[in-house]
């Protein structure tokens, strides 16, 4: 029978993942280990830190990206400043609060800031049509300044 509900519960993951949730939530305050789909659960657990990581790194993606238009795309900084300050700040204040849920992701975006600022650097030449050239090719800060709310070039 213990085959027949881990079975019962791959079903479930695979056909409605909210329900798989609540009902695994239910067996773990009711401490019913038994019935757990436990491979699936440890799938979830590990990619709990894989979204993390993740969401961390397309908010310094962005925030590279920004902070390159602002100073090198002298074109649209009147135009667009106050937007791309905006979206700077936005994207600083959801990589905040990641540090802040987790602050053991301060090391991984440290060791993540020059593949971030390179894959900005694409984003900013795709998004001003300058040529990826006119974007220096080592990070313009340091994380600690590229995650300060007030610091702008």
């Amino acid at each position: 029978m213990g085959a027949e509900l881990g079975k019962t519960n791959t079903n479930l993951y695979n056909t409605d993942y909210n329900l798989w949730v609540l009902e695994t939530v239910a067996k773990l305050k009711n401490k019913d280990l038994d019935d757990l789909d436990w491979e699936n659960l440890i799938e979830e657990i590990e990619d709990l830190s894989r979204r993390d990581k993740h969401k961390l790194q397309s908010l310094l993606n962005h925030i590279f990206e920004h902070l390159l238009l602002i100073v090198y795309w002298q074109a649209e900084l009147v135009r667009n400043q106050e937007h791309w300050e905006r979206e700077i700040l936005n994207f600083r204040l959801q990589f905040l609060q990641v540090l802040e849920d987790s602050p053991s992701l301060r090391n991984y975006a440290r060791d993540y800031l020059a593949e971030g600022y390179k894959r900005g650097r694409k984003l900013a030449a795709k998004h001003s049509q300058l040529p990826l050239s006119t974007f220096p090719e080592h990070p313009i800060t340091t994380l600690e300044q590229a995650i300060d709310e007030d610091w702008l070039p």
